[in-house]
């Protein structure tokens, strides 16, 4: 049994969320998505914690399920995002941490023991509080020795394990003698996991990754798939997987992973923002990380962060790309390492709501999309199932032959993108070049803001 898992989200109490972000929406998205297993976000909050126990019920097995719902809809596991700023080796650190719990009463348990330890829940969704890493894991391990402690978005600059503004070089180095409890890295949406697997200290560690969604139409952007021999899903068999690195098919194990292209991400390259500087990994090699235009150091991009941490190079990882074969003998085109040939495999892929936009010429926001999306939905199937494997011909009878040729496009990386870089988000184009458009654009945002 394969599920597509989004096990990193925020609710409507965290900061620039929808309001639409509830349980019925998120719910109400993912199967839009074909998203099977979802985070709850954001249950240190209090309000959003009554919301959960209201709406969602215990099954037995470590997660949760809708009340009163008939018919397929998915599973929630009990998970939630902290950002701890506090000073430790002589720097200030900032690091945003996922914490997966099996049981309401466990949830409950650390939020109290937080609240005691002056941690204030109220303030947002994703609270930030003054626990370093050791401490988040002495404190949950203590309550809950089931719980699962995952780095977020590791190599975000500003709040990552491994970021360069306020991180770490090592997870041991953040997380001390609770390192080896820490059984996987989420890969953010500015790195894939072929950029993981150049870290040596990652070998041991699963890479996954999640969309950390502020509204539903953002579920899915990153996903991770398990799989589960004997057909259950529990809280206890995605540790497992977590756990199995090796791949043993015999066990709950990662299948593959579903990717945002990184350099779409808003922290790929190196730069700033407001002097239009943008320099890929080699540029800030031969160039230095300081901006020519206001002598201030660059921002670090994740690209060149890996590479400063990194073990080993992309050319010892012979990375290649793959036919996949699913269950129905359909076959996806992805990307794979023969040195480490038990990695998990990943995908890339567009979002559909942006492929729709291109091919209609119209933004991704507007009525025009979304009847598009929804009629795609409704005559083929859910947003993975068109992305990754429908037949273009059924694409091609609902909504014509340009948005057919655009998914082909993707699913062959046949695509042009503009890296992003100092918090402004990359741009992926399917049919024209617009090299340069981004770091224009940038300084034209930064013109408008307050």
């Amino acid at each position: 049994m394969e599920i597509i898992a989004d096990l990193q989200l925020h609710s409507r109490f965290s900061r620039a969320v929808s309001p639409a972000m509830t349980i019925q929406n998120i719910a109400m998205w993912a199967k839009r998505k074909g998203i099977g297993l979802v985070a709850t976000g954001d249950w240190t909050h209090p309000s959003w914690f009554r919301e959960i126990e209201n709406e969602l019920i215990e099954d037995g097995s470590g997660l949760l399920r809708l009340k009163d719902a008939g018919g397929e809809n998915p599973i929630f596991l009990l998970a939630t995002e902290v950002s701890s700023i506090y000073k430790q080796g002589g720097k200030v650190r900032r690091v945003h941490t996922l914490i997966w719990v099996p049981s309401l009463e466990s949830a409950a348990k650390i939020s109290r023991e937080m609240t005691k330890r002056g941690c204030n829940l109220l303030s947002d969704g994703r609270p930030i509080i003054g626990l370093s890493c050791i401490q988040i894991a002495e404190l949950v391990f203590s309550i809950e020795p089931k719980a699962l402690v995952i780095p977020a978005h590791g190599w975000t600059p500003w709040f990552s394990v491994f970021g360069s503004m306020s991180g770490f070089d090592s997870i041991q180095e953040a997380f001390g003698e609770y390192a080896d409890r820490i059984y996987a890295i989420e890969t953010g949406l500015s790195s894939n996991p072929a950029m993981n697997w150049r870290i040596q200290e990652l070998d041991s560690r699963s890479i996954v990754s999640f969309s950390d969604a502020h509204s539903g139409p953002k579920l899915g952007r990153e996903a991770t798939i398990f799989r589960f021999p004997n057909g259950k899903v529990s809280f206890v068999a995605i540790s497992e997987a977590l756990q199995n690195v090796s791949c043993d098919k015999q066990k709950p194990h990662i299948a593959y992973t579903i990717e945002f292209y990184p350099e779409e991400g808003k922290y790929h390259y190196s730069g700033h923002r407001v002097c239009g500087v943008r320099y890929s990994p080699e540029e800030s090699k031969n160039k230095g990380t300081t901006c020519p235009v206001c002598g201030k150091t660059l921002v670090q991009g994740v690209g060149q962060r890996v590479g400063e941490l990194a073990g080993r190079s992309d050319e010892e990882l012979q990375i290649t790309n793959i036919q996949y074969t699913i269950s129905n003998n359909a076959a996806i085109r992805m990307t794979k390492s023969k040195k480490f040939p038990n990695r998990p495999p990943f995908v890339m892929a567009v979002p559909l709501i942006e492929i729709i936009s291109e091919v209609i010429g119209s933004p991704v926001t507007s009525p025009k999309v979304e009847r598009v999306y929804t009629k795609l939905l409704a005559d083929v199937g859910t947003e993975f199932f068109i992305l990754l494997h429908a037949p273009l011909s059924l694409i091609e009878k609902s909504a014509g032959s340009m948005m057919a040729e655009g998914v082909h496009r993707v699913r062959n990386g046949d695509i042009f993108i503009d890296p992003g870089f100092d918090g402004v988000f990359g741009v992926v184009k399917i049919w024209k070049d617009t090299e340069g458009e981004l770091v224009s654009r940038a300084k034209e945002q930064l013109s408008l803001l307050p």
